[in-house]
C-alpha cells in the first residue's frame, strides 16, 4: 500500500512539475514605477488569472530611464505598456509596434498650474515655463503647444520647456509656472505638498481637445505572425483583462496587491489606495477591445500638430482586434 502510495504522490509531483516546464513564458514591461496605475497585471498575477491560462508572466517596474519601446526592441520584452503618441511616434521611425489591447479608455494626462503664476487660460501660455515629461511623454504636450502656434525653444511669445523629472518640485519652489500631472498621481502629490486646489488651476488634455490614447498593450508586429505568441497573447489579454475588472471593483484590496508587489518600498498606503481609485475611472468602459474612434481621435490630434506634428502620415497596422476579439469572445 506504502509503494502505491508513493507511486501516487510521485506521479502527481512529476505531473506538476510537467504543468509548470508547460507555463509559457511572457514578460511584460511597465512603463512606469510600480504602483497602482499597473494594477490590473498585479491582481491578474496575484490572484491566479495568468496561471489559470498556462502563462508564467513576470512584470518589470520601469523608471526615469526605461523607455517601453527601447526594451522591446532589444529583446527584452514580450508585452510593453506605452502611450498611444510615444508608440506611434516610434512606430513612424521604424519599430513596428501594434496595439492588441486598449484597457485606458480615458487619458488622466494635465497641465497643473499655480494661480500666482498669472495662468487662468491657454492664453497665458506665452513666455511661461512649463514642466514637461520626456521619454515619450511629451509628445501629447508637443502636440497641444503646436495646435496652440506656440513655439517650444524659449523664443519670446512661446513657452520654456522644463524637462521635468518625475516629482512636482518645479512648481513648488516656483521654476515652472506648471508642471505635467497625472489625475492619479501628481496632482495629489501637490495637494499633499500643502497648496490647496483653489491655488491651482488644471487643464485636462481630454479638455482641451488633445487627449491621447494612454496605457495600451503593445507588441512587436513580427511577433503576431507567429501562432504560438498569438496565443500566448490571447490568455495574456483575457487574463489581464479580468485583473482590471477585478481592480476596479475591489480598489482597496488592488492597492494592496500592489503595495505587496511594490520591492522598493517607496510607496504608501493612502496614495496607492487614492491612485486606484482615480485609475479606476480611467479603465471604467473599457473591456480592453482598442476603441477605433478614440484611436482615430488620437491620430487626428498627432497629426494637427500644426508645424512640427509629432506624426506626419496616418499609420497604418498600428493596431489589431484579432487578439481582443479571440480573448474577450
Amino acid at each position: 500500500m506504502k509503494s502505491i502510495l508513493k507511486g501516487v504522490i510521485a506521479g502527481t509531483l512529476m505531473l506538476a512539475g510537467t504543468t509548470a516546464q508547460a507555463a509559457d513564458d511572457v514578460t511584460l514591461q511597465l512603463k512606469w514605477v510600480t504602483q497602482a496605475q499597473f494594477a490590473g497585471y498585479y491582481v491578474a498575477l496575484d490572484k491566479g488569472f495568468y496561471e489559470e491560462e498556462g502563462l508564467n508572466v513576470t512584470i518589470k517596474p520601469g523608471g526615469p530611464d526605461i523607455a517601453p519601446a527601447q526594451v522591446i526592441a532589444g529583446g527584452g520584452a514580450d508585452v510593453v505598456l506605452d502611450w498611444m503618441p510615444s508608440a506611434l511616434a516610434s512606430r513612424e521611425k521604424g519599430l513596428d509596434l501594434v496595439n492588441i489591447a486598449q484597457p485606458f479608455k480615458s487619458s488622466g494626462m494635465m497641465l497643473t498650474c499655480r494661480k500666482d503664476a498669472g495662468i487662468a487660460s491657454p492664453a497665458d501660455f506665452p513666455d511661461k515655463t512649463l514642466g514637461v515629461w520626456f521619454f515619450g511623454n511629451e509628445y501629447p504636450f508637443l502636440s497641444w503647444m503646436s495646435k496652440l502656434g506656440l513655439k517650444t525653444d524659449g523664443s519670446a511669445g512661446g513657452v520654456t520647456v522644463l524637462k521635468q523629472g518625475f516629482n512636482v518640485d518645479p512648481l513648488l519652489q516656483k521654476q515652472a509656472a506648471c508642471v505635467s500631472t497625472m489625475t492619479y498621481n501628481e496632482y495629489w502629490q501637490v495637494i499633499d505638498a500643502g497648496l490647496s486646489p483653489e491655488e491651482l488651476v488644471v487643464f485636462k488634455y481630454e479638455d482641451e481637445g488633445v487627449s491621447t490614447l494612454e496605457d495600451g498593450m503593445y507588441v512587436l508586429g513580427s511577433n503576431l505572425e507567429d501562432p504560438a505568441f498569438k496565443d500566448k497573447m490571447v490568455r495574456f489579454v483575457r487574463a489581464s483583462m479580468k485583473g482590471w475588472k477585478y481592480a476596479e471593483a475591489n480598489t482597496d484590496e488592488a492597492a494592496d496587491i500592489v503595495l505587496d508587489n511594490d520591492a522598493s518600498g517607496a510607496q504608501t498606503e493612502k496614495h496607492q489606495r487614492r491612485m486606484m481609485s482615480e485609475v479606476a475611472k480611467l479603465t471604467a468602459g473599457s473591456n480592453g477591445a482598442l476603441n477605433v474612434a478614440d484611436y482615430e481621435r488620437t491620430v487626428t490630434s498627432l497629426l494637427e500638430g500644426g508645424s512640427d506634428p509629432v506624426i506626419t502620415k496616418m499609420p497604418e497596422g498600428a493596431w489589431t482586434h484579432e487578439i481582443t476579439d479571440a480573448a474577450l469572445n
